[in-house]
């Protein structure tokens, strides 16, 4: 393990001596909180320890290498095709089970959904929600699909998935007014930026880039958000850490929210956007004041 953990050092992987003990729990087949307790790798078992640790020095993902990754109080299967779920988005998702507590019966839909990340932890955490996981990529489907019934066999309320365009002008046609939770994780990294390997590489690019400015998704959904929700629902979505300004504004003008607020990952930078629809229902002719908050 101690090898496996200067060849990622070296590597340039982060953390090496925690994916390293990560890979070893995997061949081992133990929780990495039981590696102390486990028995020594075999020799079979090293040499399988040796591969993963070249894989994962030449930047595969760790998550592709196990086939999970962990989200909230879930273990999803993930592999290429479909983004890997990232920590900071279990505050989105997070923000969301606090916004559907208290709601009768409440309706949540989850946009750009991939794995079924946000969708998923929003049915183990709210068993009483009925929640729609949309997404487009056939490939990211596929995952969402497994994930579904993974959780549904577990014994997770089943949730809805939707094969659709998130930027479609008539989205959900049939639950226009009626959301209550509409949470999104889009594609929107600007295409000029130079990304990781783990996600140059093995990330979709469909489900990362979200054109020169990294808007050309969040702006048709939050002009859709604005007609799903229904009056006093609520809108997240996740943005890059250079939008903390343009996100909020593009709900500002709308029109159609109030309580526009931007918040902040646990390192500080700006990291989703979240906003009510308006009470009335209307749109207001001037864009609301919005807030930054921490989270």
């Amino acid at each position: 393990m101690t090898r496996a953990a200067r060849a990622l050092a070296a590597a340039g992987v982060g953390s090496a001596r925690v994916e390293a003990e990560l890979l070893a729990a995997y061949v081992l087949g133990v929780p990495r909180g039981r590696l102390a307790l486990a028995d020594d790798l075999n020799d079979d078992q090293l040499v399988r320890l040796d591969e993963l640790t070249r894989r994962r020095a030449a930047r595969e993902p760790l998550q592709h290498l196990t086939g999970r990754a962990g989200f909230r109080h879930l273990e999803l299967s993930v592999g290429p095709g479909v983004f890997v779920p990232r920590p900071e988005t279990e505050l989105l998702a997070g923000w969301g089970v606090e916004q559907a507590q208290g709601r009768p019966d409440p309706v949540v839909v989850d946009l750009c959904s991939g794995s079924g990340a946000i969708a998923l932890a929003l049915a183990q955490e709210l068993p009483g929600a009925r929640v729609i996981a949309v997404e487009r990529s056939p490939a990211a489907l596929a995952w969402l699909r497994r994930n579904a019934a993974e959780r549904a066999a577990a014994g997770d309320r089943p949730i809805e998935v939707v094969e659709a365009d998130v930027t479609a002008p008539d989205l959900l046609a049939e639950l226009v007014g009626r959301v209550d939770v509409l949470l999104c994780n889009p594609p929107y990294v600007p295409d000029d930026v130079v990304v990781p390997p783990e996600v140059a590489g093995h990330d979709p690019a469909e489900a990362v880039f979200g054109g020169a400015d990294g808007l050309v998704v969040i702006r048709p959904v939050v002009a859709r958000a604005a007609v799903l929700l229904r009056p006093g629902g609520v809108f997240g979505v996740e943005h890059d850490d250079t939008h903390g300004a343009a996100v909020p504004e593009l709900l500002a003008r709308d029109g159609g929210f109030t309580a526009v607020a931007e918040h902040l990952d646990l390192t500080g930078r700006p990291r989703y956007a979240t906003a009510s629809r308006r009470a009335d229902g209307q749109h207001a002719p001037i864009g609301a004041a919005w807030q930054t908050d921490s989270s």
